[in-house]
């Protein structure tokens, strides 16, 4: 009972703020950790970033997979011949939901939400991989959903569970960089080619071919509208189509400006502008594009300009940097006093120039942040069992991250100026555009409506 006082005690504490209690429930029913210590997980998406978790969790008991490539399926099934295997998640969950306790959402993008809901509704506590979800409105639903369903959630942006985030945000609230106005984040990609992420067809849409023997197209499509297979969209070319993924924004905003939008409480942006973007076909990602973010004033925090650059595209590198050239990917937030740069995730930062840097090492301000031991995936776990906190990358923290970046690539996809009413989730002076901002789906893919 004392063990019980003391997680019931640490869960309370850390989601009083969202007027929220989480009690784990496990697939036996019970109330506490699970018996043999070992979570009950079945995956949604075996490849790619599902074979990824898979190795995060494997001190985990993976009970069940699923991936509509028969192939990937079975790949995986091999390293894990004691979990059952299937094709669609939602007969999956149906058959075996008394017998998992999470479930882990690994699949293209545009399957996020709706793998999410389907776990959720059924009390399963969930991991869901960057960007969290397609669109904005799902972003806002899978955050009422995870308080309405009580489950324990994360986003898979692993930076967050990183000791440079928790330096970037201690040194901002320390007043190290002064008031800052400016952030410049740059990512080298997307880079195309048949081995890289992106792949550029011929021709617009890219011609009909015959559907490869073990693959479910119409499972793989899910809400989307139905068109014929390509090989220019799968295994992991969909992220170049916008109808699938988010492009290289959606795919590393996550990442890179994690930082700057936790430790500078950015919220939502009021106007998004692209300010650089090169032709592409309707519907597919452009080669590079510069996009801008004008986010209010928050508080005694002033207003911030973020300029997002990728495909090889850059700030101009200033002077008072002290930066011979920059890196290929990173980000830089100026302040009045100092500026910080990290990579292109929020892991080591360090103060700008050079010479500022070696001084304030020898005598940083005090950690005022707690630090997590172990990865993401452990983190998220252990909450899971109730070993821990709540994790620090939750559906609250992850939907509104994902919201700030999923703006910027409407405004990249239709290179415009779009001016956002945050509290009526609308596009103010390009109504037609918030069709995107909640898609139209195919019947029997309706999920959130209650919300």
């Amino acid at each position: 009972m004392k063990k019980l006082s003391r997680r019931k005690f640490v869960k309370t504490t850390a989601v009083a703020a969202a007027g929220v209690y989480i009690l784990p429930r496990f697939s036996i029913g019970q109330e506490g950790p699970p018996p043999n210590g070992r979570l009950n997980l079945a995956f949604i998406g075996a490849g790619g970033r599902g074979s990824a978790n898979r190795q995060g969790l494997a001190d985990e008991n993976i009970v069940a997979l699923c991936d509509v490539d028969l192939n990937r399926l079975n790949e995986a099934l091999e390293e894990h011949p004691e979990a059952k295997g299937f094709r669609d998640f939602r007969v999956m969950l149906d058959k075996m939901g008394g017998q998992i306790d999470a479930v882990v959402v690994s699949t293209p993008d545009h399957i996020h939400f709706a793998a999410a809901m389907e776990a959720m509704r059924r009390g399963k506590h969930v991991f869901v991989e960057k960007p969290l979800a397609h669109n904005i409105w799902q972003c806002r639903t899978l955050k009422k959903a995870a308080r309405h369903y009580k489950v324990i959630t994360a986003l898979g942006n692993q930076g967050h569970v990183t000791e440079g985030i928790r330096l970037v945000k201690e040194w901002v609230d320390a007043d190290v960089l002064g008031d800052v106005t400016e952030v410049h984040a740059w990512f080298d990609g997307p880079e195309f080619g048949k081995k890289k992420y992106f792949r550029k067809p011929r021709r617009f849409p890219p011609r009909p071919e015959e559907v490869p023997d073990g693959l479910d197209w119409d499972l793989w499509l899910g809400p989307t509208k139905r068109r014929p297979y390509s090989r220019y969209y799968l295994p992991r070319f969909w992220r170049g189509w916008y109808d699938f993924g988010c492009g290289e924004l959606g795919d590393w905003a996550c990442h890179t400006l994690d930082a700057p939008f936790w430790s500078l409480d950015l919220g939502m942006p009021t106007e998004v502008n692209t300010t650089r973007r090169s032709r592409s076909a309707e519907g597919f990602v452009p080669k590079r594009s510069a996009i801008s973010y004008q986010f209010p004033a928050r508080g005694n925090k002033p207003p911030v300009t973020l300029n997002w650059f990728e495909g090889g595209l850059k700030p101009p590198n200033q002077p008072e940097w002290g930066l011979k050239k920059l890196p290929d990917s990173g980000m830089i937030m100026v302040g009045d006093k100092l500026s910080l740069m990290t990579g292109g995730r929020p892991n080591s930062p360090q103060l700008l120039p050079e010479h500022v840097w070696e001084d304030f090492r020898k005598n940083p301000p005090p950690e005022t942040i707690p630090r997590i031991k172990g990865s993401h995936w452990n983190e998220w776990a252990q909450a899971v069992k109730g070993e821990s906190p709540m994790p620090v990358s939750t559906f609250d923290y992850g939907a509104e991250l994902t919201e700030m970046a999923l703006l910027g690539v409407l405004a990249q996809r239709f290179n415009t100026r779009i001016l956002w009413d945050t509290q009526k989730m609308r596009v103010t002076n390009h109504p037609d555009l918030n069709s995107y901002v909640k898609e139209p789906v195919r019947k029997g893919w309706e999920y959130g409506e209650e919300f």
